[in-house]
């Protein structure tokens, strides 16, 4: 594989996530789960029903604007 190769899926990776066949089931159950659960009127997020993947801290303007 040459560097440019590798930096492109390095791109992909970034974009659409991980390769991992079980981290893609975990992402397809959790969708499914996250539209159960608002049907029934739930507020809940995405991440809360994938229990392997990490939530990304808040920006500080982000947190700013969430805290007017």
């Amino acid at each position: 594989m040459t560097y440019q190769e590798a930096l492109a899926w390095g791109r992909y990776i970034d974009r659409y996530g991980s390769l991992h066949t079980g981290r893609r089931l975990e992402a397809g159950s959790a969708l499914v789960a996250l539209q159960t659960h608002r049907l029934g009127g739930g507020m809940a997020e995405l991440l809360d029903f994938m229990p392997h993947e990490q939530r990304l801290g808040l920006s500080l303007e982000r947190a700013m604007n969430e805290w007017r």
